[in-house]
């Protein structure tokens, strides 16, 4: 599960208000300066402290988020910029970078040296 089937899935459970306020941080991500290790901080922080309605929908949502973390940030010192980009749904925004400042921006984010 990639980044954008998890904030998919986050959304069919957007009626619980905890719920809406991850699906916008998560939103949120993908245009502000924050990289993955922030972004896992902030997530993990979340969970933590949040109050999601249904037990079942917390522990759904937590698993998921769980896999990805490990599966994507947990590896991603090992993966190829394009696996990156694919991992944190970020192509299109990399492709429409006019400027190389603004790639620097998503490498960054990415936690990429290139």
């Amino acid at each position: 599960m990639n980044y954008d089937e998890f904030v998919n899935e986050v959304q069919k459970y957007d009626s619980d208000p905890d719920v809406a306020k991850l699906l916008r941080v998560l939103k949120y991500w993908r245009i502000n300066g924050a990289n993955v290790v922030q972004l896992k901080s902030t997530i993990e922080r979340f969970f933590g402290h949040s109050w999601i309605e249904s037990e079942e929908t917390h522990n759904h949502l937590y698993k998921l988020w769980s896999n990805f973390n490990t599966s994507a940030i947990g590896n991603i010192g090992g993966m190829t910029m394009n696996e990156r980009l694919f991992w944190f749904g970020l192509f299109e925004q990399f492709d429409s970078c006019k400027s190389e400042a603004k790639k620097q921006m998503i490498y960054s984010k990415l936690s990429s040296n290139t």
